[in-house]
């Protein structure tokens, strides 16, 4: 099972890639968790320097953008 973290501040952006995180897991047919961490205290404890971001089992794969859902496959 995958642990899948979305890192962001609520912005437009990071509800983008939440959807296409939780979109791509599920066209690939993974079993997941998924978890909004909305806490700027934890998002700076991560190394985290630029949101929207998505970690995989504790690895940052994604800081700063919004992946399309292909690519995030890849990710996943």
């Amino acid at each position: 099972m995958k642990t899948i973290k979305v890192y962001g501040m609520n912005c437009p952006k990071c509800a983008q890639l939440y959807e296409h995180i939780e979109r791509a897991a599920v066209e690939l047919g993974i079993k997941y968790t998924i978890e909004k961490i909305t806490d700027i205290d934890k998002i700076i404890e991560t190394g985290i320097a630029l949101t929207p971001a998505v970690s995989v089992d504790g690895v940052v794969k994604v800081s700063g953008k919004v992946p399309s859902v292909e690519a995030l496959k890849k990710i996943l």
